[in-house]
């Protein structure tokens, strides 16, 4: 089932909608894909907002990442 929506563009967004259609694109398929990607980012933030606390609670990746840091900063120090 489709929905009508009304939107007030501002200028900025004129104009970006004006590129998409100069490309082809039909104006609601323009808007359909823009709000898709946006919600397709929007998840994989948060999917990637997910794994960097899962690799924050990892106690044993914590220990092997501070090793790497340790040992690469000797290398450093040993130049």
């Amino acid at each position: 089932m489709s929905r009508a929506v009304s939107v007030r563009l501002d200028d900025e967004v004129q104009r970006a909608l004006n590129t998409l259609e100069a490309s082809g694109m039909s104006r609601s398929e323009a808007i359909r894909r823009s709000i898709l990607d946006a919600a397709s980012a929007l998840r994989r933030k948060e999917a990637l907002r997910a794994e960097v606390a899962a690799l924050e609670a990892d106690e044993e990746d914590r220990h092997e990442m501070q090793a790497v840091a340790s040992l690469m900063e000797s290398l450093r120090a040993s130049r």
